[in-house]
């Protein structure tokens, strides 16, 4: 009985909403043995974790330059580090990959078979990525349940019509933006599952969880353990570690400010962890033993006094390891844990400590794939009657002086002299992933030295707009903007599935439920991943809050990700009970053409179904509105655009970081 009482883990729509029609399926409920043997298990998982390893807090500090200095290396390959632990995370991918297509009834394929013999030729074996739109917390919490309905630690994840076990079966899990700050959260809290992380902190100890959005992110987190006791202290604490940077001599930018408020609400840890880093994951036990896939984020490069990115802005990806491109506009990567050094010419200066530590840290690595203001600019400047004319002036004042954007001590000052954009500058600028419209992180998953197989590309884009019916629903921008990248120069030899119009998207519902996009690989004109469109849709709930709303409830939150989850199992399988299978289908279907393995009638129906065949319908067609998929009863108050008033303005949002940079 007592812990029937204390189960709170993920909470169902049928939990909410008691009198929801039958035809919504329960997914997660757990018996009393399983809550208590997940209660027990978590004090257990006593790791080590990402950890606070910066030597000074969140100021970036200098350090002996270790025996073998760091250097800058060309993006010919991937990296050692990476190469050495993909040794390690391949093999074990192969039990999860067994178990989880062993439960997908691909009928006339023995998968047991034929992933024992491919886990014997590593490149057979099927490469999988998972890969989570920006869009604030709309896309945190809508690639939540996506990975949560992924992962076989989620409460009846591995039942009828569920596909856990996917994450334990991949290589990458890519963020950018709002779907870097489900990533990042993740890995900062020891790789909890999304399950845990709402209902308990790192210790064990139930605190109603780490993702507290209740309190706005301008307001400051309401639980004692991270040493908040108001609004004051929490944006003076803000103000100092970042003041205590600059002054270090370091040019600080409001992505400091943002990502240190980001730290408070996704990372378990007093003051919202100052110290920990992103290099630090590399060190964890959990990811050194291949336990968990690798983490990517994405970022876009933009000079000074730029406030349009274009399909041909440098794509910079950030690993536990390195941060860099493949696009030749820079060709090269830095090492992630000395980011801040004195590097020229591709090596740190010779001189006394010339190695920095500590700059990576946590937040404003997560700040810098979603440092958004400069688009807040051109929004509320192409618009009328929004904010005033004072704030107006503040957001012109911070993008005069370069301050919407995340600033680093360019690494690769030097390097490439001949081709690269940023060689002849002592500043590297980024903002925001998603700007150049590639809002999902697939450039780094599409590399040819990567060899990904499927992508599962989670969409929570706000494409749509009230103007159309219903705003902020995907309309499969972010795909046709990598498809068209494609084509361009910048692209260095990557190759992308082809890809319909965005009105082709709507008028054929291709953005409404899933779809495959390069089943026929020999269509292209090098080897590309299929790709798994996975878009936002209201399932259960009209997840299409704005991305500028800053505050949601638990119900609210719960509401979302539960949407996520039913998103990503099409209602555990009551849309289509054969989705599990097809969903098996789409992760062998590269490695299959490589075994030269017949395909089996079943995934040939399944491809029949949903990939994409390569019809376009560009009827211009203004009203775009999708109904609920799934039944439920109106109990909660809904608007075309989210909830109604449920969140702060931009304006509010704009005003309390500009208060924010004005303290002291």
């Amino acid at each position: 009985m007592k812990a029937q009482t204390a189960l709170t883990g993920l909470v169902s729509v049928a939990a909410l909403l008691p009198d929801v029609s039958a035809s919504v399926v329960v997914i997660r409920d757990p018996s009393v043995e399983q809550a208590a043997a997940e209660a027990l298990a978590v004090p257990l998982a006593a790791l080590k974790r990402a950890a606070p390893e910066a030597p000074n807090g969140y100021v970036p500090t200098a350090v002996d330059c270790p025996s073998d200095r760091p250097t800058i290396r060309e993006a010919t390959t991937i990296s050692n580090n990476e190469t050495e632990w993909l040794y390690v995370r391949r093999n074990n991918t192969v039990s999860a990959m067994r178990n989880l297509l062993g439960r997908m009834n691909i009928t006339g394929l023995d998968t047991n078979s034929y992933i024992d013999s491919a886990a014997n030729n590593v490149s057979a074996l099927p490469n999988i990525a998972i890969a989570g739109s920006g869009g604030g917390y709309r896309a945190l919490m809508n690639y939540a349940g996506a990975v949560a309905a992924f992962d076989n630690r989620t409460s009846n994840s591995t039942g009828a019509g569920q596909l856990g076990g996917l994450l334990q079966s991949s290589t990458y899990l890519a963020g950018l933006s709002g779907g870097s700050w489900l990533v990042g959260s993740l890995f900062m809290n020891n790789f909890s599952s999304v399950e845990n992380i709402l209902t308990q902190d790192t210790s064990g100890s139930n605190s109603g969880g780490t993702w507290q959005f209740g309190n706005s992110i301008l307001e400051g987190p309401e639980s004692s353990h991270l040493q908040i006791l108001s609004t004051a202290d929490y944006l003076k604490d803000i103000y100092d570690t970042v003041q205590d940077k600059n002054d270090a001599g370091y040019e600080t930018t409001i992505t400091d400010y943002w990502g240190r408020a980001l730290s408070y609400q996704l990372i378990n840890s007093s003051m919202g962890g100052p110290a920990y880093t992103f290099s630090s994951i590399a060190d964890s036990d959990q990811f050194r033993a291949g336990n968990t896939p690798m983490p990517i984020f994405v970022a876009d490069g933009r000079a000074r006094g730029q406030l349009v990115i274009d399909g041909n802005a440098t794509v910079y990806e950030m690993n536990p390891w390195e941060l860099g491109s493949f696009d030749p506009t820079t060709y090269a990567f830095a090492p992630m844990r000395y980011l801040g050094s004195n590097f020229s010419d591709g090596m740190v200066v010779q001189g006394d400590k010339q190695c920095v530590r500590g700059f990576d840290n946590a937040g404003y690595i997560m700040g810098t794939s979603s440092s958004l203001f400069n688009q807040a600019f051109l929004q509320i400047n192409g618009s009328t009657g929004l904010i005033n004319e004072a704030l107006t002036a503040v957001l012109a004042n911070i993008g005069q002086d370069n301050d919407d954007i995340a600033n680093y001590p360019n690494p690769f000052f030097g390097v490439n002299n001949a081709t690269s954009r940023v060689a002849s500058t002592d500043q590297l600028t980024l903002v925001d992933g998603g700007e150049d419209l590639q809002n999902i992180p697939l450039h780094p998953l599409i590399q040819p030295v990567r060899n990904v197989d499927v992508i599962f590309a989670i969409d929570s884009s706000a494409d749509t707009t009230a103007d159309n019916g219903g705003a902020n629903w995907p309309n499969g921008t972010a795909l046709v903007a990598t498809y068209q990248r494609s084509f361009l120069p910048i692209a260095n030899g990557t190759s992308f599935p082809s890809i319909p119009d965005q009105q082709t998207f709507v008028n054929l519902g291709l953005n409404n439920r899933p779809t495959f996009f390069g089943c026929d690989a020999s269509n292209t004109t090098h080897m590309t991943p299929l790709i798994v469109y996975i878009p936002n849709a209201p399932y259960v709930y009209h997840s299409n809050v704005s991305t500028y709303d800053l505050q949601y409830n638990d119900t609210e939150r719960n509401y979302i990700i539960e949407n996520g989850y039913n998103i990503a199992t099409l209602g555990n399988g009551t849309l289509d009970s054969e989705w599990p299978t097809c969903v098996g289908c789409a992760i062998l279907s590269r490695s299959l053409g490589r075994t030269n393995t017949q395909v089996p009638d079943v995934c040939n129906q399944c491809f029949q179904r949903y990939c994409w065949d390569g019809t376009r319908n560009s009827t211009l067609n203004t009203t775009y509105e999708p109904p609920y998929k799934l039944a439920k009863n109106d109990v909660l108050s809904f608007s075309s655009g989210g909830l109604q008033g449920a969140v702060p303005s931009l304006a509010f949002a704009v005003s309390a970081v500009a208060a924010v940079m004005m303290i002291m």
